[in-house]
């Protein structure tokens, strides 16, 4: 296998051969030419800049339409939101510049070596089937390479192209890929990023015009891009961090079925952070338990969040030793931890729901600071367990409430969640919690009797289109009494 790669000092159009030892032909190694103009445009001489003026003008139109889809295409790009918007938008784009079919990019694992596959008029069995051409053979590798990265590979078609190795002729007779053509997305401090190819479905080459508009459409995004990774990096550590607060997995006590949901936010955006628990008592009762530490104080932004998500870890700890000691009396429970956070953290508050439950007697005993009401869903639909209205923990100088006791049927489902669950669900939070109650009522009897599924059915409530999106967890704990 040989490769040419173009002098840096005076960028020229140049080949090499990317194939297996021994072939010739195949995917090429380009260093393409500059946008180009009227004088440069590909077979112009100087009797086509003695043509008339209409050819001359001809030529700026489609200059100027040039520019004018790249600058729409840049557009599209920047107001992607996400990751995965990101890169939809990479391969929509490049698709339309080249006017291809099809096409497939992966991002530059860690570790090196391409990540998994997103694709464009691709189905996931296509993904996984490019996925088994091997490393040599694959034009991806070899624009995520660190050294001797090619400026793009192409070849006009897959099918019949000698040098790019038996397994991606079978899979482009297979999947009827014709043409391809594929570049590097890169950057001067970074490197390689990612990697795009984008497949015609007939042999095909695209002009020197829509080679040059993809090359520096993917200029333009390769920043971006760089960007979205690291957001995406820091939001999966953070979302890992948090989650290694919360409990690895719940307790199962006979004739009481447990299951939980959460969906973290952002540490960007969040002003706070949510745990559950659930708590296996000594008398064979169990605690469980939902809540909400608060950032630095009143009026704290998102600045205060990654504070607040290491102080619910200290809240929760505190609160599983509360509830060991004392875990049949809820109001004590809160109370002793009101005291702890108004001594150890006391620019922050908090919000919580403590129930003691025996699950043999299906008997519940809670009580609430400044959370949201639990829901408690049965055979007749679904109804709050209204405790008494109190403040938050930690925002005045003694916290004191009444617990609430009741007794629930076998069949009943209580449900805990998050404030933030319930003000996506509606433009205020009592229309959010109705709302969360009436999809709890509504939900289908198969999904009602499987905690978990229900849980998921409840985060999966469509939000109210008037809600700005989420900036608070989402997080839902159900109790099925057996």
């Amino acid at each position: 296998m040989t490769e040419s790669h173009p002098p840096t000092s005076h960028p020229s159009p140049m080949t090499a051969e990317l194939g297996e030892p021994g072939c010739s032909g195949g995917l090429t190694v380009l260093d393409p030419p500059g946008l180009p103009g009227p004088a440069d445009a590909p077979g112009s001489t100087a009797d086509d800049l003695a043509a008339p003026s209409v050819t001359v003008q001809d030529r700026l139109a489609g200059r100027l339409s040039d520019i004018t889809s790249l600058q729409e295409h840049t557009e599209r790009l920047a107001r992607a939101r996400g990751l995965a918007a990101t890169l939809d938008a990479v391969l929509a784009s490049g698709a339309a510049l080249l006017g291809a079919d099809r096409g497939v990019l992966a991002t530059l694992m860690p570790c090196g070596g391409a990540g998994q596959p997103v694709g464009l008029g691709l189905d996931r069995a296509s993904l996984g089937a490019l996925e088994t051409v091997p490393t040599e053979q694959s034009p991806l590798a070899r624009l995520l390479r660190e050294q001797d990265r090619p400026a793009q590979v192409h070849s006009a078609d897959l099918a019949e192209d000698p040098a790019i190795g038996a397994r991606l002729r079978e899979l482009a007779v297979h999947l009827g890929l014709g043409g391809a053509f594929g570049l590097p997305l890169a950057t001067t401090e970074e490197g390689p990023l990612a990697a795009a190819v984008w497949f015609y479905d007939r042999p095909a080459q695209p002009t020197d015009r829509q080679r040059e508009l993809a090359r520096r459409y993917c200029e333009i995004a390769a920043p971006l891009l760089a960007k979205q990774l690291e957001a995406e990096r820091i939001r999966r550590t953070t979302e890992a961090l948090r989650r290694g607060l919360l409990p690895d997995r719940l307790p199962q006590p006979d004739g009481l079925r447990l299951a939980a949901r959460l969906v973290p936010a952002g540490l960007d955006r969040s002003c706070g952070s949510d745990w559950y628990d659930a708590i296996p008592l000594p008398d064979g009762t169990v605690g469980l338990t939902v809540g909400s530490v608060s950032g630095d104080g009143p009026g704290a932004g998102p600045g205060s969040a990654p504070g607040a998500a290491a102080a619910m870890g200290r809240v929760r700890a505190a609160l599983r030793a509360y509830a060991v000691l004392e875990g049949e009396d809820p109001v004590s429970v809160l109370g002793d931890l009101e005291l702890l956070l108004k001594t150890t953290e006391p620019t922050r508050t908090a919000t919580a729901v403590y129930a003691w439950v025996e699950p043999e007697d299906r008997r519940i005993t809670l009580a609430g600071a400044g959370h949201c009401p639990p829901i408690l869903v049965s055979r007749r639909g679904a109804e709050f367990v209204e405790t008494s209205l109190s403040a938050p923990l930690g925002m005045l100088t003694c916290w004191e409430a009444p617990g609430v006791d009741f007794t629930a049927e076998r069949g009943d489902t209580l449900l805990l969640y998050s404030e933030g669950l319930a003000r996506r669900c509606g433009p205020t939070l009592h229309a959010g919690q109705a709302n969360l109650r009436r999809a709890a009522a509504d939900a289908p009897r198969d999904v009602r009797i499987d905690p978990d599924r229900l849980c998921a059915h409840l985060l999966a409530v469509r939000p109210d289109p008037d809600v700005a999106p989420a900036t608070d967890d989402l997080m839902v704990m159900a109790a099925r009494f057996e």
